[in-house]
């Protein structure tokens, strides 16, 4: 009983968007019962391997990320990581030894009370990645990605660090107000506060063991960066918003899942079947929900693409990361078709448009990106990539993303309105309950642990909030009162 009494107090804490309790008891049972009148099957099997396992090669590779990525000492890593963090809570807190680091093998290791060693493994620009139980051997060669770039220090903002003094208009003491609100109290554990008006920065501050040019972790506001990537190969006309997804593991004779286009699949309304957390009616027994297994499997675009159908496309909406990961094994799907280089691509095609430098995004052992929650940048390229968007998908008069796409993703998702829940639209979030105190049809990039790239097009910002795991709640409440104060401050807005 203990066990679950853990878990369940942390469920609320790994996802981004509001708890069920937030919901109301009578939405809720409207929602099980439509979706449980339009149900194509209840099956589901469970993840394979042992939860143990798998909670603990999550705790070595957040441990990893932490040190040899970010450049965190390893006590600031480990004391911050946060007990709410589900991925990691039961090695974290109950079962698991102290993560030893191993500097000369660019390792870290976590071994069970029962004796078992979980590993992770930093191999340069792929980030840190789960070695396989049992084996010690990756099925792919990691590789260097070349950032085609000028040099930062010397080129201006964007793309460049170069950055000129705030726009004529801000009030130099109301701004400090806004930045000292989202790193207190000290508690929050904020390490990166970015502001752009207009694309220029305005305010900017970094915490504990940040600077400008430190990687830090963005959890789910990777999907976000998956919808940026598939944006780029539709712009390249690879792909469609409307096509069916071409899996090649759902073109037999006979099999619906041909029938799931690309836009279901981007608005989290698939239908396939798993259970996770953010479920409505997940109730935690002990297992492993397989939306996690995402993060610590081997093959994580092989378990998206076998994943049998709940729902028919586009009728319900649910949080899964199977959609986020089927999106990048689609990418990988049209790069290595096109004869592309599938490490570089998001680095070619997108990042080196934009000016970002720092990113990492992180794979599995068969060096499959993982972007559903494994994703590293700097604070200034959240802010970037915000920009895109705020932008239109246009960059320096290139059109990055397709004409639409913006709108589209920033749109709430029928299926997602239908659950009477307007918070969703193209894996991204989207303010449509008002829940945070910014205009209801601003959207922004959200990840576990209080992460944010929020975009605000009626007031030409984007904000970028990052902080440690274990200043979740603080950190939340602490970037509301921030925003609050910002929209104050503003001195300019959109026409509508």
């Amino acid at each position: 009983m203990r066990r679950v009494i853990i878990l369940g107090s942390i469920i609320g804490l790994i996802w981004s968007g509001p708890t069920i309790a937030q919901t109301g008891d009578a939405k809720r049972d409207a929602m099980l019962a439509r979706a449980k009148a339009v149900e194509i099957s209840a099956a589901w099997t469970p993840a394979p391997g042992e939860p143990l396992s798998h909670f603990t090669v999550a705790y070595a590779k957040l441990m990893c990320s932490a040190v040899f990525v970010s450049g965190f000492d390893p006590e600031f890593a480990r004391a911050t990581l946060g007990d709410g963090n589900a991925l990691a809570a039961v090695a974290h807190r109950t079962k698991s030894g102290i993560p030893v680091v191993d500097r000369k093998r660019r390792e870290v290791r976590v071994t069970t009370k029962g004796g078992l060693i979980r590993t992770a493994r930093y191999i340069g620009d792929q980030g840190c990645v789960s070695i396989p139980e049992g084996g010690d051997g990756l099925a792919f060669k990691p590789k260097p990605v070349p950032r085609n770039l000028p040099e930062a220090a010397t080129t201006a903002w964007p793309m460049g660090d170069v950055v000129g003094p705030a726009p004529i208009g801000f009030d130099p003491a109301k701004l400090q107000a806004v930045v000292d609100a989202a790193f207190a109290p000290d508690d929050a554990l904020t390490q990166a506060f970015v502001v752009t008006w207009k694309g220029q920065i305005v305010a900017e501050r970094y915490g504990a063991g940040a600077t400008a040019k430190t990687p830090l972790e963005g959890w789910s506001m990777g999907k976000s960066i998956a919808a940026s990537l598939i944006g780029v190969q539709m712009q390249q006309g690879l792909y469609s918003l409307d096509q069916p997804a071409p899996i090649p593991e759902w073109q037999g004779a006979g099999d619906k899942r041909k029938a799931i286009r690309i836009r279901d699949i981007l608005n989290m309304s698939s239908g396939l079947r798993i259970r996770a957390e953010q479920d409505p009616d997940y109730i935690y027994d002990g297992g492993y929900p397989d939306h996690w297994y995402y993060y610590t499997g081997n093959n994580a675009f092989a378990y998206a693409s076998s994943r049998p159908q709940q729902w028919a496309p586009g009728v319900v909406g649910r949080y899964r990361n199977t959609d986020p990961v089927l999106i990048n094994y689609l990418i990988r799907l049209g790069v290595e078709k096109s004869g592309g280089d599938y490490l570089a691509f998001p680095q070619r095609a997108l990042f080196d448009k934009i000016g970002i430098r720092s990113a990492v995004l992180e794979v599995d052992a068969n060096g499959n990106f993982l972007t559903q929650g494994y994703d590293l940048m700097a604070g200034r390229d959240w802010a970037r990539l915000g920009n895109l968007y705020l932008q239109d998908g246009i960059w320096n008069g290139e059109r990055i993303l397709p004409e639409g796409y913006v709108k589209f993703v920033s749109t709430l998702a029928p299926a997602w309105v239908a659950d009477g829940r307007p918070i969703y639209g193209g894996l991204f979030w989207i303010n449509g309950d008002g829940a945070m105190p910014i205009p209801r049809d601003a959207y922004y990039m959200a990840g576990a642990g209080g992460q944010y790239t929020i975009i605000i097009p009626s007031h030409h910002l984007v904000v970028v909030r990052l902080g440690r795991f274990a200043g979740t709640r603080p950190g939340t409440a602490s970037l509301n009162r921030a925003l609050a104060l910002l929209l104050a401050a503003v001195p300019e807005r959109r026409q509508p």
